[in-house]
């Protein structure tokens, strides 16, 4: 499966999560369904993946985590936040580089409407 269609998947578990649960439940409910009901589909997925900063053969161990990383291709931050922020989408950027990953998810589960909260984010990535 490629990364688009894993990000297509990845939308769509998103897409019925918001729509069974509505928004505005805590962040940590709305990763542990989201990488339950991924796994249920058959995908790889590991849930809170340290980030490490590697820079002039040095690495620190900085505390950045990602929400879900799905076959080791594509990473996605939740949010649960009423609207999302210029910052948000950096922070995925930031891991995205990192991590030297293309494409990268941020969903947010705190809008009224699911489509409000689905932002791809790219790093160098063609489709």
């Amino acid at each position: 499966m490629g990364i688009e269609e894993i990000a297509s998947v990845t939308v769509d578990c998103g897409f019925h999560l918001h729509k069974n649960l509505g928004p505005g439940l805590l962040e940590s409910v709305y990763e542990a369904i989201m990488a339950d009901q991924l796994v249920r589909r058959g995908l790889n997925v590991q849930r809170q993946v340290p980030i490490p900063i590697r820079y002039d053969g040095i690495e620190l161990p900085e505390g950045f985590r990602a929400d879900l990383l799905i076959e080791g291709v594509l990473l996605v931050e939740l949010k649960s936040v009423e609207r999302l922020s210029p910052l948000h989408g950096k922070q995925v950027l930031t891991y995205l580089r990192l991590l030297d990953m293309p494409l990268g998810l941020l969903i947010n589960f705190g809008g009224e409407t699911f489509k409000e909260g689905v932002k791809r984010i790219v790093n160098n990535h063609q489709s």
